[in-house]
């Protein structure tokens, strides 16, 4: 069982490599003090488990994971029960809550063989409130995006087209997701191709007999549905 462990605490790390000495059937084959370096490792390395916190500075450990195509076993080994809820959602293997010993470490690698691997993950830290910020993964890049800087999401298929003050970022990710995972009285879903921040919003003109457009402070159009400006109107109190 090959094994990276991903924590910025280096004594953390050191505890979990003395507790899995001379464990004959596991091999530590890297360590990583943050979610950038991480992602790189597990790129990399491709390993069958990764140890992973999840209060990390740079990249946290959900959104590192939301970065990976192929996603090994994850143990999440963390300070903060308030995530628990989250990571087994998420299928974690198991959910250690610091300090945790050496026999509990042990019987949560002994699930890695029944368990499934990860497939969705969803990168805001806090459980059942709105994202804050969207890591996007580019060709040479990873760009972290925050909510508040974005103009409008467009839906391309499985994909969606992010469009921020700096450009164009594209996601792979349905733009359902977005609706219920943004703050719905920012973002409100005007029509089935667009999400819409409200506050970039500078005047809805009429088009067509039940439809609207609306026109953004950067000079853009956005097509509103019926239903989506009967949206509009709750959260602007129109």
């Amino acid at each position: 069982m090959r094994v990276i462990i991903i924590d910025d605490e280096q004594p953390a790390r050191e505890l979990v490599k003395k507790y899995l000495e001379g464990k004959d059937d596991v091999e530590i084959v890297g360590e990583a003090s943050n979610g950038f370096e991480g992602h790189k490792m597990i790129t990399i390395l491709h390993p069958d488990v990764v140890l992973l916190d999840i209060q990390m500075p740079k990249l946290n450990g959900f959104e590192m994971l939301e970065l990976i195509d192929e996603k090994p076993a994850v143990i999440f080994c963390t300070a903060y029960d308030e995530y628990a809820i989250k990571a087994f959602e998420q299928s974690a293997i198991d959910y250690l809550l610091k300090p945790f010993s050496k026999t509990r470490l042990i019987e949560a690698l002994v699930k890695v063989n029944n368990s499934e691997p990860i497939t969705q993950i969803q990168g805001s830290l806090e459980y059942g409130r709105p994202l804050t910020r969207i890591v996007v993964k580019n060709v040479k890049s990873i760009d972290i995006v925050p909510v508040d800087t974005i103009h409008y999401l467009m839906s391309q298929d499985d994909y969606v087209e992010i469009y921020t003050i700096q450009g164009k970022h594209l996601k792979q990710q349905r733009l359902k997701f977005y609706e219920t995972a943004l703050d719905n009285q920012k973002f409100v879903r005007v029509h089935r191709q667009y999400i819409i921040n409200v506050e970039q919003i500078l005047k809805l003109n009429k088009f067509g007999k039940e439809s609207y457009l609306a026109q953004l402070k950067n000079g853009e159009n956005i097509p509103i549905s019926a239903s989506g400006y009967n949206r509009l109107r709750e959260v602007l109190d129109m």
